[in-house]
C-alpha cells in the first residue's frame, strides 16, 4: 500500500468545516480518498476515525446538513478522520470482492496514512474507531487484529450478522432480491424514488432538507451496480466469531426505534464483545439528527467515553490570563514581551512560571493547553 500526500483544503466559505483531502492506495492500486478535520495539528487531540459506512462521499459531507454539523461538533474535541470505501465517493473501484476483508484493508491503509505505520520498537498513536451501521463489522475486526492501535471502539447502529447470515425466511429473501433489482435499475437517477425509499427507512424523523441531502449523497456516491454490490456485501457480513476476541474498551449505541437495524441486533453485538457497554438513543433515525436529544446524548457519551478527563483549571491572575492568550495565539517570547511592554527575559521567566501552573513541558504543550482553556 502506498500513500499519496495530495493534500487540499476546500475553499468553500459556505461550509462551517474545512478539511484536508488526501489519497492512499490499497494493494490492488485503487485509491482511497480520506479527509481530516477538526483539531488537526493539535498533538494532544485524540484521533477519531469514522469508518466508511453506507454511501459516503467525503467532499459532499461538507455541504450535507446531516454530516457537516456532525463534523463540526466532533471536531471541537477530536482530530476527525473519515474516508470513502472503494468504488464510492472519491475513491476508486477495483475487482476485489467487497466484504469485511476489503473493508479492513481500507481501514488499515487510512490509519497508517493518518497516524503512521506500526514498526517494531516504534509505537504509533492509537486511534478511536467509530463504526456506524455496516461499518461496525470492519471496526470490530480491526480492533481484534490490532489491539495495540485502537484506544476505544464505538459502534452505532451496528450488527454482528448481516441479513443473509441470520437465516431469513423465503419471503424475506425474496424481498431482499426485489430490493436489489430496484437498486440496480433505479439508483443513479436524480430524484429517484429508490434512494428516497432507503432514506425514509433509515431517517424517518429527518427534515425535508436532510432527506433531500441523504438522497443526493446516495446518488453521488456510486452507480446502481456498485450500490447493489455494497448492499449484498453488507447482507453477508458476519463477525459473530470475531467479536469475542475484542479487548478494546467498547461502547455500543443504538437508536431505540431503529427500523433499519433492529435494536436487538445492537444488543446482540454488545453481548458478544467482552465488557462492552450498551445504550439506546431516543430516536427512530438510524443515525441521530443534529439538534435532537439523541444526537446531544450521542456526543456527550462519546466524549465521556473516549476523551481523557480534563485537568483541573489552575487559578490565574489577570496578568497570567493575558499571557495565556498570547501563548494560545502562538506568539514567541519577543512578541509577547512587546505586547506586554516587558523585557524579553521577564517574559521568559513569566512563561516558565505559567508552564508550571499549567502542568506542561515546553511551548507546544502550552499552546494546546492554552487553546483548550480558552475554548479555541
Amino acid at each position: 500500500m502506498s500513500s499519496k500526500p495530495t493534500a487540499s483544503t476546500r475553499p468553500d466559505s459556505s461550509a462551517a468545516v474545512a478539511h484536508e483531502l488526501r489519497f492512499v492506495h490499497v494493494a490492488s492500486g485503487a485509491r482511497i480518498a480520506w479527509a481530516r478535520s477538526g483539531r488537526t495539528g493539535h498533538g494532544g487531540a485524540p484521533v477519531l476515525v469514522r469508518l466508511a459506512h453506507w454511501m459516503t462521499h467525503v467532499e459532499y459531507d461538507l455541504a450535507s446538513p446531516i454530516w457537516r454539523p456532525w463534523l463540526e461538533r466532533l471536531g471541537r474535541s477530536f482530530d476527525v478522520v473519515r474516508y470513502d470505501e472503494r468504488g464510492c465517493g472519491l475513491s476508486g473501484a477495483d475487482d476485489v470482492e467487497l466484504g469485511t476483508e476489503a473493508a479492513v484493508e481500507e481501514l488499515e491503509a487510512v490509519v497508517d496514512a493518518a497516524v503512521g505505520q506500526a514498526r517494531a520498537g516504534h509505537p504509533t498513536r492509537r486511534v478511536a474507531l467509530l463504526g456506524i451501521s455496516g461499518a461496525a463489522a470492519a471496526a470490530v475486526t480491526y480492533a481484534a487484529r490490532h489491539p495495540e492501535r485502537v484506544s476505544h471502539l464505538v459502534l452505532l447502529g451496528g450488527y454482528a450478522r448481516g441479513l443473509l447470515r441470520r437465516e431469513p425466511s423465503a419471503e424475506t429473501r425474496a424481498y431482499f432480491e426485489a430490493t436489489m433489482q430496484l437498486i440496480e435499475l433505479g439508483w443513479g437517477r436524480a430524484n429517484s424514488p429508490v434512494q428516497a425509499y432507503f432514506t425514509a427507512n433509515m431517517q424517518p424523523e429527518s427534515s425535508a432538507e436532510e432527506a433531500a441531502a441523504m438522497n443526493e449523497q446516495q446518488r453521488l456516491s456510486c452507480d446502481g451496480h456498485r450500490a447493489a454490490q455494497i448492499a449484498r456485501a453488507r447482507a453477508m457480513l458476519d463477525v459473530h466469531d470475531v467479536a469475542p476476541q475484542v479487548r478494546t474498551p467498547t461502547l455500543v449505541l443504538h437508536s431505540s426505534g431503529d427500523s433499519t437495524v433492529a435494536p436487538e441486533l445492537g444488543r446482540e453485538l454488545a453481548a458478544l464483545i467482552p465488557g462492552a457497554r450498551f445504550e439506546t438513543l431516543p430516536t427512530r433515525n438510524h443515525v441521530p439528527s443534529v439538534g435532537t436529544p439523541a444526537f446531544d446524548r450521542f456526543v456527550q457519551v462519546l466524549g465521556d467515553f473516549v476523551l481523557p478527563p480534563s485537568p483541573p483549571q489552575p487559578s490565574l491572575t489577570p496578568r497570567e490570563r493575558e499571557l495565556l492568550a498570547h501563548v494560545a495565539a502562538g506568539l514567541d517570547n519577543l512578541q509577547i514581551a512587546a505586547r506586554m511592554s516587558i523585557a524579553e527575559k521577564t517574559a521568559r521567566n513569566a512563561l516558565s512560571l505559567l508552564y508550571t501552573k499549567l502542568g506542561v513541558e515546553g511551548r507546544p504543550q502550552a499552546i494546546v493547553r492554552a487553546r483548550d482553556m480558552l475554548g479555541e
